[in-house]
């Protein structure tokens, strides 16, 4: 069975840790204590397959921020989540995201956007149409949960299970053509150099 490690990061209050005790344990807790750190072991299906996966919920406060740069460096596939009732955290993840690429030194990191909230339609403040260009701009899946009512919440932890196979495979593939070119540019200059 294949580990992924997902982190879940994102402004406070967005419902990171909702999405995640409700992916766990089936339950969405109105109050919580502003997360630090939480980690959670969940084994899921996706396409038949079973993934397990090791989740670091992290805080969504600027006081820990500087944390972030640790759980990026150890994290394969990231969900960067914001609440579909604020337009402040619509904004905020572009930081977030600018970060990953920062830390893991490529664009070819695995990310699903998430805009959680999606039960509180009355309360919206990003568009559907907003989301989906800015997923479109980042090159990733995007998804709109409810944690609140289990709307979409094993959905987003397959696709981010899904988006990491994928960049996988691109990655090996490209490291594969690499490999090819080296080693038929090593055969040329073997075969041209004289004796």
């Amino acid at each position: 069975m294949r580990e992924y490690k997902v982190v879940i990061l994102g402004p406070g209050g967005v419902g990171k840790s909702a999405l995640t005790v409700q992916l766990c344990h089936s339950k969405f807790v109105e109050k919580y204590d502003p997360t630090i750190e939480d980690f959670y072991r969940k084994e899921i299906e996706v396409d038949g397959e079973p993934a397990y996966l090791e989740i670091l919920d992290t805080a969504g406060t600027e006081q820990f921020a500087s944390m972030r740069d640790l759980y990026i460096k150890n994290g394969r596939g990231f969900l960067v989540v914001f609440s579909l009732t604020s337009w402040q955290s619509f904004l905020d993840i572009r930081t977030i995201r600018e970060q990953i690429l920062r830390v893991k030194g490529t664009d070819n990191v695995p990310i699903c956007l998430v805009g959680n909230k999606c039960d509180a339609s009355l309360q919206r403040q990003v568009t559907p149409d907003d989301a989906l260009a800015l997923a479109q701009t980042w090159s990733c899946p995007y998804v709109e949960t409810s944690a609140k009512l289990a709307i979409n919440v094993n959905d987003t932890f397959a696709e981010i299970v899904r988006e990491i196979n994928t960049r996988m495979k691109t990655k090996k593939t490209k490291s594969k053509n690499k490999q090819n070119h080296r080693s038929f540019f090593r055969l040329c200059c073997c075969c041209c150099s004289s004796p």
